[in-house]
């Protein structure tokens, strides 16, 4: 039960943050192009995404040998926040891609 507890708020903050995502839209573009069977669509959407959280996984324990957890999440958060401000910039001053 405990692992239950430790594992859950990843599944679901992943799992979350995945839906609607440029990378989810990709997929479905792909699954609905008909050029590709949708089984072979899920297997390399899934490896792709398998490798790319193993890659994170990596870089995030690499980064914990280095730096504290408090430090890293706020170099998170204030990306994010850059992030989102120059996407807000970018739509109202007409420059969006």
């Amino acid at each position: 039960m405990q692992a239950l507890a430790a594992v859950l708020p990843v599944f679901l903050t992943v799992f979350f943050a995945e839906l609607g995502d440029k990378t989810q839209l990709a997929t479905v573009l792909f699954a609905s192009g008909g050029e590709v069977r949708p089984l072979w669509v899920f297997f390399a959407a899934s490896a792709a995404l398998v490798l790319s959280t193993a890659l994170a996984v990596f870089v995030g324990v690499l980064a914990s040998r280095y730096a504290a957890a408090l430090p890293l999440q706020l170099i998170a958060g204030v990306g994010f926040i850059v992030i989102g401000a120059w996407t807000v910039y970018q739509h109202f001053a007409g420059t969006a891609a």
